[in-house]
């Protein structure tokens, strides 16, 4: 297949993973964006020019994470490789369980279908197919890809990587809480045990099955929604503080979880009021336990409402009208 094209624009979304009972199967993607533009160059090699997060931390060559998917997703494709050049916007924080590097992975895969002269060879299935192979898991690649809230699966016997999208009542209105500390996602699975007792098994299937009703039909389910005896409580001693403030948020009714792998605080908070205040802010439930939680000293906490990005991943040619990702 030949490239169709020589730059191209690509927009993604931060998600969020898990939700609380949903390990490495449910997530939400959220309104806060890594945006790139990519090059095909007539001459070998890539730079690789970022602002924002990861500036001056993430590699600038070959090994970056978008270079790599973009790669191999042409490769899949029977594309030729060309030198690149990459300028990369980051506004989703790295090392936070807010989706970074499904972002980069989604946006490389995207990137190509754009160079590529028939799109369609990589449509939404295929696109989630390579990025979980990369990622290791889809939860984060599925709602990065399709937007909105997702619920993605691997099938018995095929392999095949699934995921179909769930409906986000519009009273459901996440706020991220985001630490200024990283955390890797490796050293978060590592304390997690090689088996878990039935009993927690069962309850947590109760509560992912909840947590879908809680999101498309009845918001106030969200609390018991969102229990989790999977990973959360054993992850506690890496992010001590993480657990900490959700135990504050829950204490005050508030449906909070860690996100992905963390250490951000995800509250699944609820709309109080018909629409924006005067200010042009959403009130939700969440407002006053945070501000109790914080008592004004931030620390170095960030609180950002993000509301559900329902778009998903998209693409366009440089200079053409956008087309959104097909599938």
């Amino acid at each position: 297949m030949r490239l169709g094209a020589d730059r191209v624009r690509v927009r993604v979304p931060a998600t969020s993973a898990n939700l609380g009972p949903g390990f490495d199967a449910l997530g939400v993607a959220l309104a806060l964006h890594d945006e790139l533009e990519v090059r095909a160059l007539g001459t070998p090699g890539v730079t690789v020019e970022v602002t924002g997060e990861g500036e001056g931390e993430v590699p600038d060559d070959e090994t970056h994470l978008v270079v790599q998917a973009l790669r191999a997703a042409l490769d899949h494709v029977g594309a030729p490789q060309t030198g690149l050049h990459l300028v990369c916007h980051n506004r989703i924080p790295h090392g936070r369980g807010l989706g970074s590097s499904a972002a980069a992975v989604v946006a490389g895969i995207v990137a190509a279908r754009e160079l590529v002269a028939e799109p369609d060879a990589l449509p939404d299935e295929t696109v989630l197919a390579l990025a979980t192979a990369m990622e290791g898991h889809p939860d984060n690649a599925a709602p990065a890809i399709l937007g909105g809230a997702t619920v993605a699966w691997t099938e018995t016997g095929t392999g095949v990587v699934r995921a179909s999208r769930i409906a986000v009542h519009p009273d459901v209105v996440p706020v991220a809480v985001v630490p200024s500390v990283q955390l890797s996602t490796k050293a978060a699975r590592g304390v997690l045990p090689r088996t878990v007792p039935h009993v927690d098994a069962a309850f947590q299937a109760g509560r992912a099955a909840l947590l879908v009703q809680a999101l498309g039909s009845d918001p106030s389910l969200l609390l018991a929604g969102t229990e989790d005896r999977l990973h959360q409580e054993y992850r506690r001693s890496v992010m001590h503080d993480s657990m900490a403030l959700v135990d504050v948020l829950r204490a005050r009714g508030v449906a909070a979880v860690v996100s992905g792998a963390g250490p951000t605080v995800l509250a699944l908070a609820r709309r109080v009021g018909a629409g924006p205040g005067p200010d042009g802010v959403v009130r939700t439930d969440a407002d006053a336990a945070l501000e109790a939680a914080f008592g004004g000293v931030m620390g170095g906490w960030r609180i950002l409402p993000l509301p559900v990005d329902t778009g998903g991943a998209s693409g366009e040619r440089a200079a053409a009208t956008p087309r959104r990702p097909n599938g």
